[in-house]
């Protein structure tokens, strides 16, 4: 990483907007871009092998997040979310967000944050991150998209 302040993007997913995730207004409701962006976390997760192996209590919670809406996104469609990582603290990991369209990759839809910080479940404790983890966030670079 070039700063400690730098992003690299790690991770992309396409996800399908559902009926259901629309409001009374037409348009997907802004708690469901929060859901967007779990399952993106939670898919890259799956895919560095974090999740589903844990045996010994820990494993990561979500201290804060946010969201910036910027355009609505509507019924029918796919929306690409994006992930981002930056320098790992002890027990923490900064993570962004990003919200396109399939059929408007260009056009960001909303943006946003979370910290994960690492725990022992047991012990309601932050516990220093995994090393795998730390290892894969410190060799990222840019994924070309």
């Amino acid at each position: 990483m070039t700063t400690d302040n730098a992003l690299h993007t790690v991770f992309e997913l396409s996800m399908p907007i559902r009926w259901g995730d629309m409001d009374a207004f037409g348009h997907v409701n802004n708690t469901v871009y929060f859901r967007y962006m779990e399952q993106v976390r939670i898919s890259w997760f799956e895919e560095i092998g974090l999740v589903g192996s844990n045996t010994e209590g820990e494993g990561p919670v979500i201290v804060n997040a946010s969201m910036e809406f910027l355009r609505q996104l509507q019924y029918p469609g796919d929306v690409i979310g994006r992930m981002s990582v930056g320098k790992p603290g002890r027990s923490s990991l900064d993570t962004r967000f990003e919200l396109y369209r399939t059929d408007a990759p260009d056009v960001l839809y909303a943006r946003g944050a979370a910290k994960i910080v690492w725990i022992d479940y047991a012990a309601g404790k932050s516990v220093p991150l995994p090393d795998m983890l730390r290892q894969i966030v410190e060799t990222a670079a840019p994924v070309a998209l």
